[in-house]
């Protein structure tokens, strides 16, 4: 697996959310796992990066 995997954790699943959006925006990341509390230790997410597009010769 080759992927860049950003995680976000907060204590409201208000926060977590919002985070995750300002995330997703400033890196051009895609949520991977919505908020969620079922890891016990708060709220987490999680984003993966968009690959760039491919260009130049041979693509």
């Amino acid at each position: 697996m080759d992927e860049t995997v950003f995680m976000v954790r907060a204590t409201t699943r208000e926060a977590c959310q919002r985070e995750l959006d300002r995330l997703c925006a400033a890196l051009g990341a895609r949520p991977t796992l919505l908020p969620s509390d079922g890891v016990g230790r708060g709220w987490v997410a999680r984003a993966v990066a968009v690959p760039a597009p491919r260009t130049g010769a041979g693509t």
